[in-house]
């Protein structure tokens, strides 16, 4: 059995806040847990296991744009 740390770190890497999910588990769980937890920032940095619609979207409405793998080109 394994773990998933999802974080939400600063700009200097520090942890903010944390979430632990049984590795098998989708990161969607870990990205929705986390998501009122996101400070107001403007960029989001991440990787492929949080795209998903409805988390862009929302981080759209936060006004957060993203640097990840799945961000749209600007």
């Amino acid at each position: 059995m394994n773990t998933k740390l999802h974080a939400i770190c600063d700009s200097q890497g520090r942890p903010i806040d944390l979430f632990v999910t049984a590795g098998q588990v989708s990161d969607y769980i870990g990205a929705r847990a986390l998501l009122g937890s996101l400070p107001n920032v403007k960029w989001l940095l991440g990787d492929r296991g949080y795209d998903a619609d409805w988390f862009r979207e929302a981080l759209q409405e936060k006004g957060i744009l993203t640097c990840s793998p799945w961000s749209p080109r600007l």
